[in-house]
């Protein structure tokens, strides 16, 4: 691996899994691209249901890919086995949702951080009690908290066991899916201050996993917009929050709420009609055309390609984007919306 070579390298992946009988195939992920560089925080939004989470659970191998290829470190790990994998479960960790369900209820914190030391067999107890106290203490944790179990702990405090875990073998990818989503709010700001301070100091790179725009504005530095099981948009944070393109990801950022209502965003909220499409049958030409205010013809009969076009490594799959006018803006005015002003 050179040092110009992504950490994470997403080709086509395709995930679809068997439905019950009579429901069809239920298509999770359709044909995703994306990378990650060293020490990137690649953070990945969209509404539940569009696939985030299973891109996660793949690029981990905690599941496997119908399609397509994963590369981690250089080495493609898509169709590995258990066995050939093993060397490579310590150079990528997850943090759950739910950090108390990913804890063993039974087992001290100071086991439980240990835990891959011990899967991995390095060092001796004692080394491994050792670097586990270490750890805790980096999460802000103090080391006597090895001696106590989960349900002793808050919420945040358990999230910080979760990321000591999954920092202890010193991993060059952490896929953190929703780690916040379930704090209060001042407990999701110390959680996110904590995973920048640890990404500065360990090196490690990170796909953020979130529905929530302020928190992927606060700890990304690029963003990928996915919805039904396809990326939409990606773009440095900065680009993406000052110039969205995509109709979709503009409804996005007109809904997310802002810290003072009398400032508000630029342009009128725009609220969608509908639901997702049904995962179970396949949507012709653009996905999003079923709720797009904007959708021509052409986009209910021709899939769009995620292409270059506005800024660098600005990437938009819509046909209605051009190099000349960027993106329709739909905060401004179009059918099949509902307007409210700031």
């Amino acid at each position: 691996m050179t040092d110009d070579t992504p950490v994470l390298e997403v080709e086509g992946l395709v995930k679809h899994y068997r439905g019950r009988a009579g429901t069809g195939t239920v298509r999770a992920v359709n044909g995703v691209d994306l990378s990650i560089g060293r020490g990137e925080i690649l953070g990945l939004v969209g509404e539940s249901g569009s696939g985030k989470s299973t891109i996660g659970r793949c690029v981990a191998r905690l599941t496997a890919p119908t399609a397509g290829r994963v590369r981690l470190l250089g080495q493609d790990i898509s169709a590995m086995s258990r066995r050939e994998l093993r060397p490579l479960r310590r150079d990528v960790h997850v943090v759950f949702q739910d950090a108390y369900s990913s804890l063993n209820p039974r087992t001290k914190i100071g086991d439980i951080v240990a835990g891959p030391l011990r899967q991995h067999r390095e060092g001796d107890v004692r080394e491994r009690r050792g670097r586990a106290a270490e750890m805790l203490e980096r999460v802000g944790l103090p080391a006597r908290t090895a001696t106590r179990y989960p349900h002793e702990l808050s919420g945040g405090q358990r999230q910080r066991v979760a990321l000591a875990r999954a920092l202890v073998m010193r991993p060059r990818l952490v896929v953190a899916d929703e780690p916040v989503s379930a704090l209060d709010v001042s407990v999701q700001a110390s959680i996110l201050n904590l995973l920048l301070d640890l990404r500065s100091d360990l090196g490690f790179s990170c796909l953020f996993i979130t529905h929530d725009l302020s928190v992927v504005e606060f700890v990304g530095d690029r963003i990928a917009v996915m919805y039904l099981g396809g990326i939409v948009e990606t773009a440095t944070r900065q680009e993406l929050f000052a110039h969205p393109q995509h109709p979709y990801t503009q409804a996005l950022l007109s809904a997310a709420p802002v810290p003072d209502p009398r400032e508000g965003r630029a342009g009128r909220r725009v609220v969608l009609r509908g639901d997702l499409p049904s995962q179970t049958s396949r949507v012709p030409g653009c996905a999003f055309h079923t709720r797009c205010p904007v959708a021509v013809d052409r986009c209910r009969t021709d899939a769009p390609v995620l292409t270059g076009i506005t800024a660098p490594d600005h990437l938009v799959s819509c046909h209605l984007v051009t190099p000349e006018a960027g993106g329709p803006d739909i905060t401004q005015g179009g059918n099949g919306l509902v307007h409210h002003t700031s």
